[in-house]
């Protein structure tokens, strides 16, 4: 059945919620649809106490590991933590409190999948503690394309079955943003949910572009429940107007 995961989203160390398509290294470009006034146990706590399983923290750059630390200590083995996560120090966050821990853009060096460090981080952490994150956009010719440094570059590697079969393997979560959609709370690309579902073998969660609860249940109808979802801008607690946290946590106990 599909589930709501939380997220807690750091940016220069405190928890923001911005527009996925527009980070990159020229600061002015970034578009914030909130800035939390709260520091990321506070959310940490939320998730711990409504049992929010499966729910991860992203570092959005440099200046996030005192608050992802924070948000780690305060739900022990309760949370998965992501961004500049690599072979080397994957064991350190496990050690820090990560349930999981999430990589992406270090297995892509000059943009090609490293098949050696799929291997390294597995022997470093084991298959059961690691999450690839297949962040994507879309191509001009329709095809999803998993995207790195922030989705700004496009890797030579796409979203499909075959794709999610090899790395199965290695992992035994996905994580998959549509970053062309990410902060916009338009709706999420149910052309890729609908795909994921057919293809996914282990858990997986999609983020982007939801924007009300009753895409909870499009995402269960269209993935056949193989695909987890998380809000973003759209949440309450994190300033939006359209999804109740509340909502989300009482859909998770009557779909349990």
């Amino acid at each position: 059945m599909t589930r709501f995961r939380g997220c807690i989203d750091l940016h220069s160390g405190v928890v923001k919620q911005i527009v996925g398509g527009t980070l990159s290294d020229n600061p002015t470009s970034l578009q914030t649809n909130h800035t939390s006034a709260h520091p990321s146990s506070h959310f940490a706590t939320l998730y711990r106490t409504t049992n929010t399983t499966g729910s991860h923290v992203i570092k959005l750059g440099p200046g996030c590991d005192e608050a992802a630390e924070l948000a780690l200590k305060t739900w022990p083995n309760g949370l998965q933590i992501g961004g500049g996560v690599n072979a080397d120090n994957a064991a350190a966050w496990i050690e820090k409190g990560a349930e999981k821990v999430i990589v992406t853009s270090w297995l892509f060096p000059e943009g090609q999948l490293s098949k050696g460090r799929l291997v390294e981080l597995r022997e470093r952490v084991g298959r059961e503690r690691v999450v690839v994150d297949l962040s994507c956009r879309v191509t001009p010719e329709g095809r999803w394309v998993v995207a790195m440094d922030r989705w700004q570059r496009l890797t030579d590697t796409e979203v499909c079955k075959e794709t999610l079969d090899e790395l199965s393997e290695y992992c035994s979560e996905f994580l998959i943003h549509a970053a062309d959609v990410e902060g916009l709370c338009r709706g999420i690309d149910e052309k890729l949910v609908e795909a994921l579902g057919k293809w996914v073998t282990i858990p997986t969660t999609y983020a982007g572009g939801a924007k009300s609860l009753e895409d909870l249940e499009i995402v269960q109808r269209l993935s056949n429940g193989k695909v987890d979802l998380t809000y973003g801008s759209a949440l309450d607690i994190f300033g939006g107007d359209k999804v109740k946290f509340d909502d989300c946590v009482k859909w998770n106990h009557e779909h349990s």
